[in-house]
């Protein structure tokens, strides 16, 4: 029995930004499995790469954690370019990989399950039922709400959502998504119509911003702290959630896991990769960076 287990493939990325180019492993599995590799956590990762990118899996289990491969036709190839501004970025889908099944998951135990989708039909529906039975599901909606058409990702809406969302106890999305999800342009009322529709915690991140977390009716301002450089954004929102369901699996509060994940973040962010700071370089942070004001009018937009 797990605290922590993540389902999701991990990529092959090409990260673009205007000071550099980098040919890495990605995806939500492997900026999540990196970060809680520094946090040492009862974690398990079920993933899936073609024969080829086996080594990424070996670098993974060669740093302790535990990881139970599914074996894919091919690995999943993401291209990421990012502007000046770090914020956001556009996407290139050249490869695929085969979708996970129930039968994947069958022997799989776990307090709390985060689904790290990267495209719609990656963890499919049967898959969130069968962990919703066993523990807490959170759930990245960024790979439901991802059409690729000639290569190119687009924003869709999730067929699904209204049979998924009741399932899932912790669902993350930014604000383009919010909007995409609910047709809500409010953060607010994006966030209270997600509740309606069954979520327990509402965690919706704002780049350099910070974040909102909203739970039986109350919302958690989480602020962003400014890093010493913004090196890479890549992977931020996953190293946030692995922050954030540490210290909720651990028994923390929403406002003090929310500020751990987002000085998490913001400490990956200071270098190309994943999170390879500590647990005291992230209490470092919340005690001595900068902070940002999440200024209530983006909250509520009244």
């Amino acid at each position: 029995m797990y605290d922590l287990c993540c389902v999701g493939h991990i990529t092959k990325d090409k990260v673009i930004t205007p000071k550099s180019i980098h040919h890495m492993a990605g995806g939500t599995s492997w900026y999540f499995s990196q970060a809680l590799s520094q946090l040492h956590a009862n974690y398990l990762l079920v993933t899936a790469v073609g024969a080829s990118e086996m080594n990424y899996v070996q670098e993974l289990e060669r740093k302790g954690i535990a990881v139970q491969a599914v074996h894919s036709r091919h690995t999943v190839y993401f291209e990421n370019r990012y502007g000046i501004d770090l914020n956001h970025r556009t996407q290139r889908v050249v490869q695929t990989a085969d979708p996970f099944t129930a039968y994947h998951l069958r022997d799989v135990y776990s307090s709390y399950y985060h689904i790290g989708a990267l495209l719609a039909d990656d963890v499919p529906l049967e898959v969130i039922q069968l962990l919703a039975s066993r523990g807490v599901v959170a759930l990245d909606a960024q790979g439901y709400l991802r059409k690729v058409e000639n290569e190119k990702v687009r924003l869709v809406d999730w067929k699904e959502k209204r049979e998924a969302l009741p399932l899932i106890s912790i669902l993350k999305v930014n604000d383009d998504e919010l909007t995409t999800l609910t047709g809500c342009r409010k953060i607010a009322d994006g966030a209270r119509l997600l509740a309606a529709w069954g979520v327990k915690e509402v965690v919706i991140t704002l780049g350099s911003q910070g974040s909102v977390i909203y739970c039986d009716g109350v919302f958690y301002p989480i602020p962003a702290f400014v890093p010493l450089q913004e090196a890479d954004a890549t992977g931020c929102g996953d190293t946030y959630m692995a922050g954030y369901l540490y210290q909720r699996s651990r028994g923390s509060f929403i406002q003090q896991a929310g500020e751990f994940a987002a000085a998490m973040a913001s400490k990956k962010m200071e270098a190309a990769g994943p999170f390879y700071g500590s647990e005291e370089d992230v209490e470092y942070v919340i005690n001595n960076a900068v902070r940002t004001t999440l200024e209530q009018r983006i909250v509520h937009q009244a």
